[in-house]
């Protein structure tokens, strides 16, 4: 398994994991994105986001996207963390906790104040994970 940052490589693979992942919270019909506004969102002149992606044998498995934010009351930037997938065949490897272990070691390098994310009520699994 390895863990990186996103490459403009990546998008095509990271919107399939998008697509599942709406698939696995019912939520299909309301995927909209594009590997046009990917690509734009996440490596174009003013990125909005970032991603991290795991590879197994030089396939896609896993990626987490997430983008910044701040705290007034720290005076401080944030990691908010939008979302986290893993393949259901490759899910139980630590591939998940791998992702949220990077995440974390990057807030810690841009001395970022929090690191947020939210969990569907019913997502069981995830609130498991988390």
């Amino acid at each position: 398994m390895r863990i990186s940052a996103a490459s403009p490589e990546h998008v095509p693979a990271i919107l399939s994991l998008i697509r599942a992942l709406a698939v696995y919270e019912k939520l299909e019909h309301e995927v909209s994105a594009s590997v046009e506004a990917l690509q734009r969102d996440l490596f174009g002149n003013q990125p909005a986001a970032e991603a991290l992606v795991a590879e197994v044998d030089d396939e896609v498995v896993g990626f987490a996207l997430y983008f910044r934010s701040y705290s007034t009351f720290l005076a401080r930037p944030g990691i908010y963390l939008e979302d986290l997938f893993v393949l259901e065949s490759h899910r139980g490897r630590g591939i998940g906790r791998a992702l949220l272990a990077r995440l974390a070691a990057i807030a810690v390098e841009r001395e970022c104040g929090r690191l947020e994310w939210s969990v569907l009520d019913w997502n069981a699994p995830a609130i498991g994970f988390y």
